[in-house]
């Protein structure tokens, strides 16, 4: 190899790193992107007592109105995301969640052959319509530190709709207001 050949790849190398480099700044000058001035953001902690907590304006919630909304048909097929872990007939087992049959009126974490969270348990209410409307919207933020995994029911009609549906099936519907 003749030194001809030799300048060629030095030439080609250092045209090629002051292309990168060059790139670079030119990118910065088009592209000017200003830094904060004060670096990351401000997380407020408040202290809490206890593990079960609820929001304040979700149960506000007008739940007659709530429920003029759904149908049992509709709570029917919503069922469907809860059947994975729950079952609903009269003398159903328990799966990963306990058994919902019967479970408006009944009081929190009572079934007596399930494993429930001590926060569920600590929780000790019974299931209303506004209770269970709550728990709907997003069950790790109703009761603080319990084992449901589920994301929630956003829409207020499907919300509504398994409120209803979980009424039918039990021994004493709770009548509607």
């Amino acid at each position: 190899m003749d030194s001809f050949e030799i300048n060629k790849i030095i030439a080609a190398v250092i045209i090629t790193v002051l292309l990168v480099f060059g790139i670079g700044k030119i990118s910065d000058l088009v592209f000017h992107v200003e830094n904060p001035k004060i670096k990351g953001y401000k997380v407020e902690v408040t202290a809490g007592s206890g593990t079960v907590t609820q929001a304040s304006a979700e149960s506000q919630v007008d739940i007659a109105a709530l429920l003029a909304m759904g149908t049992v048909e509709h709570g029917q097929k919503v069922f469907k995301k809860c059947a994975a872990c729950h079952s609903i007939k009269q003398g159903g087992k328990n799966k990963i969640g306990p058994a919902l049959y019967s479970v408006l009126g009944r009081k929190s974490g009572s079934v007596p052959d399930y494993k429930y969270s001590k926060a569920l348990i600590a929780y000790a209410k019974e299931w209303t319509f506004t209770e269970m409307n709550g728990f709907l919207i997003k069950p790790s933020t109703w009761i603080k530190g319990n084992k449901m995994g589920f994301a929630g029911l956003k829409k207020e009609k499907d919300r509504a709709s398994v409120i209803l549906y979980l009424n039918e099936y039990s021994d004493n519907p709770i009548p509607l207001p």
